[in-house]
């Protein structure tokens, strides 16, 4: 049996793609004289891409099958003082899944790009984009300490910057990845606060040493205060996590990424940067273990998030839209699940999260090429006879979302539910109510948006927009198709819609036994049981997949999602003048809705204008009137007088010099009298 896994295979899974990445950035772009073209840039990335996902399904099953695990430094980079600054690798089995995962949907974003983005004049450098992301992600997931972590994290935040932003010649983009980063930028705040407690109290970065500390951490308290220095390290770290992974109020930035192209939609929204957050609050469990405070506070944060957020969905008509919405939704599921101690819990839904929203978003883009590059999903419509294979994946993905009983989904979700139901900590009596409720809003919007793409009247030859050109040589995709039908995609989109369907709908069943109640995160995932005892209540519950089913066809969450899936149809399909109604009713619920709770208006007219007006009085009062004013030009005033008055003494005149002298002796005679008396 292999216990031990080889160092240097380890390292071509990152650097696989990175070398891809290097080639077609370099050498298909502009940069570096574009000697390389589309194909050979494209069959580069996918290869790297390709063999970083072998490497990682051999790894997965040598973690999984033979216990093999990989914990060493591979690069010492300093040593300050006593704090070693290294890079190496932890592979156990949360790193194999994450790395599987990573690899699986980047790979069939790469294949669906060649379709997707074959008129766009920066082909080659999205490509160098989106494999660069992808060597981020795995030096993240991979890392052994804290540096590694956060090169990782700000690897992706930049990368992301650059995708989102990726048509730079259209201002909505421009204006997304600059919120995407600013926003982040606060989070990152707070995870380098928290690295650097760990660092000065722990004087270690490694995960290891830190871990064998937590319990000397937790004795301590934070310097002139009476809380606790695990509890502030844990809230730092998880701020940085709201940042990564959109949760409120942190989550503005996600709709609007969306402004970028759809397949890094899928890839970063779906399966790797909005979940590095969930990732590193689960690795670091055994310090989030030690505090209550903060497993409260991420518990009450991810009931807001997924919430508050799904009803956001509703009301949206861009189809990437809704499905941003539900995102944000889902990691607020998962989020909820790191707060009641079940992290095993929200990686396995992150890991089934990956596969049906990568499918999700994929699917969206391919109705959007299909039908000549509309978004709007009022002007669609029946869909279905004209696109057979993305209106069948497009159902599997919707009822994998909604938590249909054998689907991926609804084991990880009712896992979630149930988890918080067993949960003690303050909060979690709203956070069970939100997850249920957040059951029949998803299933109300996912099936509203399905059923007016696919089902009804058809409505796209009454689209205003629908010889709309995005202005990026995007118009109709030049395939020669009738200028109103919609048309299915070719086999470059399809084949990851398909094989992506495939895990989403089977994932779950297989994988629950061994990722929840198996040995598989056993040895990456801390819980003290006696204080947090969700996943053992769950495990004295559980008696196999399909049990599990069987039985969740008579719990509540299957009958509210049924509710809203029914619901749903009957206001969109049998009553569609209903909607309208409803919305005339309750004009400023809508309209509260509309404008996303007014976090925007906030942010751009509070904290925004806010910031300007302070860093305008720090320039005026601070800069201009303190520092120059006083500082500066006081003290050349004060020197400039002094030096009037000593040119005045220093004339040159003799008759100034002897008048001085008379007078110095004058008072020196003066002062020796008045001291004789």
């Amino acid at each position: 049996m292999s216990t031990t896994l080889n160092a240097s295979t380890l390292l071509v899974v990152p650097l696989a793609p990175l070398a891809g990445a290097l080639l077609a950035g370099i050498l298909g772009t502009s940069f570096g004289g574009n000697w390389i073209g589309r194909r050979l840039s494209h069959t580069l990335t996918i290869l790297g891409v390709l063999v970083a996902f072998i490497i990682s399904a051999m790894t997965l099953k040598s973690v999984a099958v033979d216990g093999a695990r990989f914990n060493a430094t591979l690069y010492e980079w300093m040593v300050v003082g006593g704090l070693k600054m290294e890079v190496g690798f932890l592979v156990d089995g949360l790193t194999a899944m994450m790395m599987c995962v990573v690899t699986f949907v980047s790979l069939m974003v790469h294949i669906y790009t060649i379709g997707y983005m074959e008129e766009d004049e920066g082909y080659n450098r999205f490509f160098a984009y989106i494999s660069l992301f992808t060597f981020s992600m795995l030096m993240l997931v991979m890392s052994n300490n804290f540096l590694q972590l956060f090169f990782g994290w700000e690897a992706v935040g930049l990368v992301s910057y650059l995708l989102i932003g990726f048509w730079f010649n259209k201002p909505t983009a421009i204006f997304a990845n600059m919120k995407a980063f600013l926003v982040n930028r606060v989070g990152d705040f707070g995870f380098i606060l928290g690295i650097g407690l760990i660092a000065a109290y722990a004087g270690t970065l490694s995960y290891a040493e830190t871990f064998a500390k937590a319990g000397e951490l937790a004795k301590l308290g934070f310097p002139g205060t009476g809380w606790q220095l695990i509890t502030v390290i844990c809230i730092c770290l998880f701020i940085g996590a709201m940042g990564k992974s959109a949760q409120f109020p942190l989550h503005v930035w996600l709709p609007d990424s969306m402004e970028g192209p759809t397949p890094i939609s899928a890839l970063i929204h779906a399966a790797t940067m909005v979940t590095a957050g969930i990732f590193m609050v689960a690795r670091m469990s055994p310090l989030f273990e030690l505090s209550d405070t903060a497993l409260s506070f991420i518990l009450v944060v991810g009931a807001i998030t997924a919430l508050f957020m799904g009803f956001l969905g509703i009301i949206q008509n861009d189809i990437k839209r809704v499905v941003a919405y539900s995102t944000l939704s889902q990691l607020g599921y998962m989020t909820v699940a790191l707060g009641a101690s079940a992290y095993s819990v929200a990686v396995f839904h992150l890991m089934t999260h990956a596969f049906f929203k990568a499918l999700l978003f994929l699917a969206a883009g391919s109705v959007i090429m299909g039908a000549h590059h509309n978004q709007d999903i009022r002007w669609m419509g029946g869909m279905r006879k004209y696109m057979p294979i993305t209106w069948v994946t497009s159902l599997l993905g919707s009822l994998a979302l909604i938590g249909t009983p054998l689907f991926a989904g609804f084991y990880s979700k009712d896992s979630i539910i149930e988890a918080v139901h067993f949960s003690k900590l303050w909060g979690s009596g709203f956070a069970h109510f939100a997850v249920l409720a957040g059951v029949f809003v998803t299933a109300f919007y996912s099936f509203r948006m399905y059923f007016l793409v696919f089902h009804g009247k058809e409505r796209f030859d009454q689209n205003p927009d629908a010889h709309h050109d995005d202005g990026h040589g995007h118009d109709d995709h030049g395939h020669g198709h009738d200028a109103h039908k919609p048309h299915e995609s070719p086999w470059v989109v399809t084949a990851p819609l398909l094989l992506l369907a495939f895990p989403s709908v089977v994932i779950g069943f297989l994988a629950i036994e061994p990722m929840l109640y198996g040995e598989f995160l056993k040895d990456a995932i801390a819980v003290d049981n006696d204080k947090h005892p969700a996943m053992a209540n769950l495990a004295r519950e559980f008696h196999g997949a399909a049990q599990m089913a069987l039985h969740g066809l008579m719990t509540a969450p299957f009958w509210l999602a049924l509710a809203g899936v029914a619901l749903s149809y009957y206001m969109y399909m049998v009553n569609p003048a209903l909607p309208a109604a409803i919305k005339a009713r309750v004009q400023p619920v809508y309209t509260l809705l509309e404008n996303k709770y007014y976090m925007d208006w906030f942010n751009e007219n509070v904290l925004a204008r806010g910031a300007r007006a302070l860093g305008f009085g720090l320039w005026k009062g601070g800069d201009e009137k303190l520092i120059d004013g006083t500082l500066v030009n006081g003290s050349a005033r004060v020197v400039g007088w002094f030096s009037g008055v000593a040119r005045r003494l220093q004339s040159g005149y003799i008759y100034h010099y002897a008048l001085a002298m008379i007078l110095g002796v004058f008072v020196l005679m003066t002062w020796f009298v008045w001291l004789r008396k």
